[in-house]
């Protein structure tokens, strides 16, 4: 980053590099979280599952190529291994050991709502010391919240299904 772009950051760049380092370790975690249950899945309403499953995993992509792109803009290096990204995330990975759709719906529902709490604290943190960084949290949160409520529709039409199944 050049210096003037630095300059105008007016919290530690240390700690920016640290909260963007977690988000960007959350994506990569998401992305193959949702990648991997959209191959293994199985039940009801799989195929549409699996659709949007595969939508969120290229989203989840995309956030961590722009988180990727913000620290190193800011002097700093990204988690370089995928055993960094467990440790950094505050959000937790999930393997889909059980394939079955609802539960890696709950599973993907559980990361959304990590993945927006993760980018509000981002965004407080950010808030009037460094709009670039602001204005990307902001971006991707609209995305996550979007993710929420596209999983928790799927679930409410999955369990609408299985509930008129059994009457």
């Amino acid at each position: 980053m050049g210096t003037r772009g630095r300059e105008i950051v007016g919290m530690n760049v240390g700690k920016l590099v640290q909260l963007l380092n977690e988000a960007y370790a959350s994506e990569w975690l998401a992305y193959y979280q949702y990648w991997l249950g959209a191959k293994v899945i199985k039940g009801p309403m799989k195929d549409a599952v699996a659709a949007e499953l595969n939508l969120h995993a290229t989203e989840e992509l995309n956030h961590a190529v722009l988180l990727s792109t913000r620290i190193i803009q800011l002097g700093g290096t990204p988690v370089l291994t995928p055993e960094g990204w467990g440790k950094v995330s505050p959000c937790k990975y999930d393997a889909p050991e059980d394939p079955y759709v609802a539960v890696l719906l709950d599973q993907n529902i559980a990361g959304e709502q990590c993945a927006i709490t993760t980018y509000k604290k981002l965004m407080d943190a950010t808030k009037d010391k460094d709009m670039v960084t602001y204005n990307l949290a902001l971006q991707i949160l609209t995305d996550e919240i979007e993710h929420e409520e596209d999983l928790q529709s799927l679930k409410e039409d999955l369990d609408l299904m299985v509930q008129r199944g059994r009457k």
